[in-house]
């Protein structure tokens, strides 16, 4: 009886590592394999296997640094605005995360619904009618520049300002939902006790409920960042050349260029980058939950 107990526990892992087996580990592999195939090659002759680790140095050079002094490049794009629009989405979605959980009472199911409700829609979708709110002739754009606080000849639409936008709204659902649930979870006498002990609502804040709400802010903000650095949709639409993402670069050269050593190389640096990044941020975060 113990045996048999003993097999079904590994037999239950099967479905889970067949699908990582078949979706994870081999177009991994394929991926790394294509990372050093013969830059020579092409979509037409094929490609073959030369070990070519050049590709890495030449995808950084010709496709990675920036082609002007207007712009930062693709790679550091891709960090800087998954960085400001992740921070963004952690002050608005723990806003919000805070008010469902201790605030909304009997409305906070149907909060919660109306947090995830734009996944309903086509991210395109979502994303062009950003380019409607922010174009140079809308509401926002007539509204900043009757305020002063955009030139007549301003524009929001081709910005940093217009990128960032849209994927804080895109990925502000991904912030709020972690955030929610490790602040339900804060038994609330927590935060009367520390009023109770003479300290106000900002110091009991930053006692109490930020501390014990750490786990959700790190899944929250892992689960915002990598997306959002892999995004290409909202510098396509939403931004120009100057915003271009890395991975607007690794989606033209797979499409359009044909060159897939490049595409791979790049997609691998932008994954290696990424880890490192998570792995420093999960270890200075301190998460016994996460680690």
């Amino acid at each position: 009886m113990k045996r048999r107990t003993g097999l079904t526990g590994y037999l239950l892992l099967v479905p889970g590592v067949a699908w990582l087996g078949l979706f994870f580990v081999i177009p991994f592999y394929t991926l790394i394999a294509t990372s050093l195939y013969d830059p020579n090659g092409s979509v037409l002759t094929g490609y073959d296997m030369t070990w070519a680790f050049s590709n890495y140095w030449h995808a950084i050079i010709d496709y990675g640094k920036p082609v002007s002094w207007s712009n930062w490049g693709p790679i550091l794009n891709s960090i800087v605005y998954a960085g400001i629009s992740t921070l963004l989405c952690l002050v608005l979605g723990y806003v919000l995360a805070y008010a469902i959980a201790f605030k909304a009472g009997r409305w906070k199911n149907l909060m919660l619904v109306l947090v995830i409700a734009p996944f309903f829609t086509s991210f395109l979708l979502r994303t062009l009618s950003w380019k409607l709110i922010l174009a140079d002739d809308g509401f926002v754009v007539n509204t900043l520049q009757f305020l002063h606080l955009l030139g007549s000849d301003g524009r929001l639409l081709a910005t940093p300002v217009a990128v960032i936008a849209g994927l804080t709204y895109n990925f502000l659902p991904f912030m709020v939902l972690p955030l929610f649930a490790s602040v339900d979870k804060i038994d609330h006498r927590l935060i009367e006790a520390s009023s109770d002990l003479y300290a106000n609502p900002v110091v009991g804040f930053f006692k109490v409920t930020w501390p014990l709400s750490l786990p959700g802010v790190v899944s929250g903000t892992l689960l915002t960042f990598i997306p959002a650095a892999g995004d290409y949709i909202n510098a396509q639409l939403l931004g120009s050349p100057n915003q271009r993402m890395v991975g607007n670069v690794i989606q033209n050269l797979f499409t359009d260029a044909g060159d897939y050593p490049a595409a791979a190389a790049l997609s691998m640096i932008l994954m290696l980058l990424i880890v490192v990044m998570v792995l420093f941020y999960v270890r200075r975060a301190g998460t016994d939950e996460l680690l």
